[in-house]
């Protein structure tokens, strides 16, 4: 489930699939997305005889995408960089084992009971961790789809994602004044510093007047699922 394209790695995918095909009969990919390389897989399907094995789902809307993960029992992700890569969280939560790459923020999103990572970038590495997979699977030695659906629901939230971004946020913000933050700009370099200088100061400027005319306490929060009490009203604002 991904764009077909250089960086998602699909050049890799092209390796892998006729070596699972032969290495066990019963091994089909189905592949959704679309992009630039897809006449690179339509082409090794021709060329090996696949066309059972291999199925081409073309754009999947974001509604579908969970129909087509549940159909399948593991998740392969090929891809070259990644900063997180949402499409293994999305996986796992749908109940799949994933093998894939070791690249950029993967190694961090789950635990090694989640995830085979490769141990390099290479076709041979991922076939590996494929047919590692598989003997996982018909020796019972994988967790139920229920329990990796309940333990990512517990590891990952928008709710969750928001609160620590915030916090994030807060604690760049705190503990250090105006000047502080503009010696930081400042030490960018003897131009580049200038400019930023300059940049961080306007903004500042720009959100003290916004301040002043809309006070931060007039603007209207998103509900949470805590119920307000009834006849609260937000405190009032005071310049």
């Amino acid at each position: 489930m991904s764009r077909l394209v250089y960086r998602k790695g699909i050049d890799l995918l092209s390796g892998i699939i006729p070596k699972m095909c032969a290495a066990d009969k019963r091994v089909k990919f189905l592949i959704g997305g679309d992009g630039p390389k897809r006449l690179m897989l339509e082409e090794l399907r021709e060329q090996h005889r696949l066309h059972e094995r291999v199925i081409l789902l073309g754009n999947v809307e974001q509604s579908r995408v969970r129909d087509v993960l549940i159909q399948g029992h593991i998740f392969l992700n090929t891809s070259l960089t990644e900063a997180f890569c949402m499409a293994i969280v999305e996986a796992v939560s749908c109940g799949l084992p994933v093998v894939s790459t070791a690249v950029g923020g993967i190694v961090e999103v789950f635990p090694a009971d989640f995830v085979c990572l490769a141990e390099d970038t290479s076709t041979e590495a991922l076939t590996k961790g494929l047919l590692q997979t598989i003997h996982k699977i018909d020796a019972g030695d994988v967790p139920q789809p229920q329990e990796l659906h309940k333990q990512v629901k517990s590891m990952y939230s928008w709710a969750d994602v928001t609160r620590r971004t915030e916090q994030v946020y807060k604690e760049c913000s705190s503990g250090s004044s105006l000047s502080d933050r503009l010696m930081v700009q400042r030490s960018r370099g003897p131009v580049a510093g200038v400019l930023y200088c300059i940049c961080y100061a306007i903004s500042y400027l720009v959100l003290a007047i916004t301040t002043f005319f809309q006070p931060e306490c007039t603007i209207e929060t998103v509900p949470t699922s805590t119920r307000v009490e009834e006849g609260k009203r937000p405190a009032k604002c005071s310049r």
